[in-house]
């Protein structure tokens, strides 16, 4: 069997977008162009251009298959115009067409120079389903804490809604003067908003790195927060799995009053932990509740040290979690969240 029959089939789809030629502008799709040699002698196979993937226009006009391809005599990735005349290229030697590099126009080509984005999945069809698991817990549980474990260590992409408003109010998104008329007046905002930000968040990252598992940090935090996912994910579509990370008062606010020496946030303080505990026990245990009358909560006991506690959550996504992503060795960052050693100074 030849080297290029072993190949990998190429899976992913590219859109390219603002090149300033249409006949450019549009979807790449994995070639199908019959195993053939190339100019430099390479013989390719479905999918496949000198060793490397290959795309075609998704309208099937290219006359050049393929029209997205590598050159191993230029070292370079390779847009071609429908004439099969190459209009932009980018001098990388990346496995994949990049999508954060300045591609170079070429005598064909028209500026400005294309965007590229690469996808997971075919954009013309529905994006899979996320795997989503909810994670709440008092405040001081340590939520963040084994979010960011898991995604550094096991894969997990970790999502707070908290974040997902900040960005997207900085970003001057279409809900901006909504998110910002709220955070100013100190009302929350509208549910809707907040589950349209984390579908398409989650949507966002599936078809642009291929990852489905997501950790919802905070979420849902209210029986609203819960009827806007189901208003809007579906109210067939079978709730999520939840981590609740039990920890007794006394232990939450000795972390809180711990951590105010070196985080220096505001609400770190004695009367701001009662408030937002005794919120927590009004708003969210009744979802902790109905979550394990469903027999859909796992409670994670944050009371213990944690690396137990870690131990713990990455038992309980292990059915998910990637074996290659679980084996790797701890960072420096995880090794110092564990408490195995001390945080760097900087």
């Amino acid at each position: 069997m030849s080297e290029s029959t072993k190949l990998p089939p190429n899976t992913f789809f590219i859109e390219v977008s603002g090149a300033g030629i249409p006949e450019v502008d549009g979807l790449f799709v994995p070639s199908e162009a019959p195993p053939t040699e190339s100019e430099s002698g390479t013989v390719s196979t479905q999918g496949y251009w000198n060793g490397r993937m290959a795309w075609d226009r998704a309208d099937g006009k290219s006359e050049r298959s393929p029209a997205l391809s590598y050159s191993n005599s230029y070292q370079s990735w390779r847009i071609c115009r429908l004439d099969g005349h190459l209009a932009y290229d980018a001098t990388v030697e990346d496995e994949m067409p990049p999508t954060d590099f300045e591609w170079h126009i070429y005598k064909k080509g028209v500026a400005p120079a294309p965007k590229v984005v690469l996808h997971h999945f075919d954009p013309r069809l529905p994006c899979p389903e996320p795997n989503v698991v909810f994670v709440l817990g008092g405040p001081g549980a340590g939520k963040g804490t084994m979010c960011e474990l898991a995604e550094s260590q096991l894969g997990w992409t970790h999502l707070s809604t908290g974040d997902l408003l900040r960005a997207e109010r900085e970003a001057g998104g279409p809900n901006r003067a909504i998110i910002e008329e709220c955070i100013t007046a100190g009302k929350l905002v509208p549910n809707e908003i907040v589950v349209t930000l984390l579908k398409d968040a989650m949507e966002a990252i599936t078809r642009n790195t291929g990852k489905v598992n997501f950790l919802l940090d905070g979420f849902p935090r209210s029986p609203s927060n819960l009827e806007a996912w189901q208003e809007i994910f579906g109210a067939d579509t079978e709730l999520p799995k939840m981590l609740y990370f039990e920890c007794p008062y006394p232990i939450l606010e000795k972390r809180i009053l711990g951590r105010a020496k070196w985080t220096g946030r505001s609400d770190d303080n004695i009367e701001s932990i009662k408030l937002r505990f005794n919120t927590f026990k009004a708003e969210t245990l009744p979802i902790v509740e109905l979550f394990k009358s469903k027999g859909k909560c796992i409670e994670v006991d944050t009371g213990q040290d944690r690396q137990a506690v870690y131990a713990s959550v990455e038992s309980h996504l292990a059915e998910f979690t990637d074996e290659e992503s679980a084996a790797k060795p701890l960072t420096e960052r995880a090794e110092m969240l564990l408490g195995l050693r001390p945080f760097s100074k900087e």
